[in-house]
């Protein structure tokens, strides 16, 4: 059995409280301040400090961390965490008072809790491979502290957490979970989403902002919704993130989920129970909140328009010798993508310029972009495409008809999250039509300035009827209020950009170097040859990995990049 440390050796922190008769500090009320309880295992020492490095000094919360640790060893963590954060850190001792601005982390072989203001240190009495430190802590947050406790669980392997997250939402308190995507072990955060036991998922540098935000709340603030704790559910099972859409949308939707399974309006924390359990129902819910609504020619009004007057001047001006492009976020099944794609074709043909147009289209939604992909569409196609148009540019196929072979090759259909992936660029035009009224105005915003960066100088902007860029933005120019479309006319500014050249949740990540061995001597001739070959015939070329980093450059990229002083970004 592990010696209890005595409070004289390990308590390091000065009394600044005289306890009262009852125990707790005569001065201590649990609502003074907001305690958070973190907790991990495998890989949570990283986090751990990337937790701290993004969380700013004078919080006024108190943090307790549980690490699986080796039981048999003396623990170094504080000392490792101490230089990521301002505050006081130390390894908890049995008797410490609860402090704001304060990191407690538990010392090996212990269980840690807290009573009455101040850490209680206890011997486990499972054996090893069955203990839940962190469970045993953030269950006595919750009865201490209710409302002004948090937890946070972070990259691990296991379940522990789960049950303690738990008992802190209940109690009206705040749990989060890093994002399972990029912890390096996502067991304890993945378990506890699934188990429907955290407000929030998000990368680990975003945490911090997340609880100084509910830190600021009024004690009487509502807990998230379960129309929150669904979207969180979706984020972490599925592979969209609904958090940027308006929570009327997300409402009105999951709403006629429910009513498809025979529920009512009131019923929405029973709705997330059968989602927790159902893998069906949630992948059905998430493609309804994807809203793939879309058609050929859709707003004839708009496309008249396209076809008399914008698209002619488009290709009429547009210099020899390099491709037209254009983008169409948001493609759904393809049918936009295809229309505008016909009439570039047309007016090409009838202007008789020889240009070659390229039309980018792309989707969230991995099962619309293979229908697009396809090209084959039900003999309903005929009630908004002419005849001539169905002669010339479909097949007649069984069931309906497919788009002829030369419309499918003008357009590039991928798969996109345009709010997190980087874009197309150097484009021509843009058709976003009836994205961003499902949104809330900060992803607008994002994606407006996403819109600015991919377009080249005068480059149009076509929105949806019921959409529009801000009248004070002065990156664009209004060309037609009716049509909704916009020219780019604002500067690019240095920075820019709205999503981070690095994974697609916005965490940096340097590449590592491989090990490479020292190579024969005729290794080293034949390497030599290829670089001399490279050097003089090859064309430029940069090497990158998933993340969009730059892992290597071979030739001079001098007339197509050009990189500034300092660490790569």
């Amino acid at each position: 059995m592990p010696k209890l440390p005595s409070r004289a050796a390990r308590s390091t922190a000065p009394r600044s409280r005289e306890r009262s008769a009852g125990g707790a500090t005569a001065s201590h009320r649990p609502q003074d301040f907001h305690v958070v309880g973190v907790g991990a295992s495998a890989g949570g020492l990283d986090a751990c400090k990337r937790l701290l490095s993004a969380l700013p000094g004078g919080h006024g919360m108190a943090f307790i961390l549980v690490l699986h640790l080796d039981p048999t060893h003396e623990s170094l963590m504080a000392d490792l965490l101490a230089p990521h954060t301002s505050m006081v850190v130390q390894q908890a001792a049995d008797g410490m008072p609860v402090e704001a601005d304060h990191l407690y982390v538990i010392p090996p072989a212990f269980y840690l809790s807290v009573e009455a203001g101040h850490l209680r240190l206890s011997t486990p009495e499972a054996p090893h491979g069955a203990r839940l430190p962190f469970d045993f802590l953030l269950k006595s947050l919750a009865g201490e502290y209710g409302a002004a406790a948090m937890g946070v669980v972070l990259s691990g392997t296991g379940t522990d957490g789960t049950i303690g997250l738990e008992a802190v939402r209940v109690k009206g308190g705040f749990t989060v979970a890093q994002d399972p995507k990029e912890a390096d072990y996502d067991g304890m955060p993945r378990s506890a989403i699934g188990a429907g036991a955290v407000d929030l998922v998000a990368p680990v540098t975003e945490i911090p902002e997340a609880l100084l935000a509910r830190a600021r709340q009024p004690a009487d603030a509502p807990a998230p919704s379960a129309l929150a704790r669904i979207v969180a559910l979706l984020r972490a099972s599925t592979a969209f993130d609904f958090t940027l859409y308006k929570p009327g949308t997300l409402q009105r939707r999951t709403e006629r989920r429910m009513a498809l399974a025979a529920m009512g309006t009131g019923e929405m924390d029973r709705y997330l129970e059968v989602l927790r359990k159902d893998p069906v129902e949630l992948d059905l819910l998430a493609k309804d909140l994807l809203i793939n609504v879309t058609g050929f020619f859709r707003d004839p009004e708009v496309f008249t328009a396209l076809e008399e007057k914008i698209i002619p001047d488009l290709v009429r001006d547009h210099p020899p010798g390099r491709p037209l492009r254009v983008w169409v976020p948001a493609c759904s099944t393809g049918e936009e993508a295809y229309s505008l794609a016909m009439l570039f074709f047309e007016v090409i043909a009838a202007l008789k310029r020889s240009v070659h147009v390229q039309v980018f289209a792309s989707d969230v939604d991995p099962d619309a972009v293979a229908k697009a992909r396809e090209g084959f569409y039900p003999d309903a196609v005929t009630e908004s495409v002419s005849p001539g148009r169905l002669e010339r540019f479909f097949v007649k196929d069984s069931g309906g008809f497919r788009v002829s072979a030369d419309l499918r090759a003008a357009v590039v259909f991928t798969v996109q999250n345009v709010l997190a992936d980087p874009p197309f660029s150097r484009l021509d035009m843009i058709s976003c039509r009836n994205l961003l009224i499902y949104l809330t105005p900060e992803a607008q915003a994002k994606a407006i300035s996403l819109f600015h960066f991919a377009l080249l100088d005068n480059g149009l902007l076509l929105l949806g009827t019921s959409e529009e860029v801000n009248g004070a933005d002065l990156r664009f120019a209004l060309l037609s209020k009716p049509l909704r479309l916009y020219r780019r006319v604002g500067q690019r500014r240095p920075g820019a950009l709205p999503f981070p050249i690095g994974t697609k949740d916005g965490v940096y990540l340097p590449a590592r170097p491989a090990k490479v061995a020292t190579p024969s001597r005729q290794a080293a001739f034949a390497e030599l040859c290829r670089q001399v070959v490279l050097d003089s015939y090859a064309p430029a070329a940069v090497l990158i990995n998933r993340a969009c980093e730059c892992l290597y450059y071979l030739g001079s990229t001098d007339p197509y990049l050009r990189l500034v002083p300092g660490h790569p970004t």
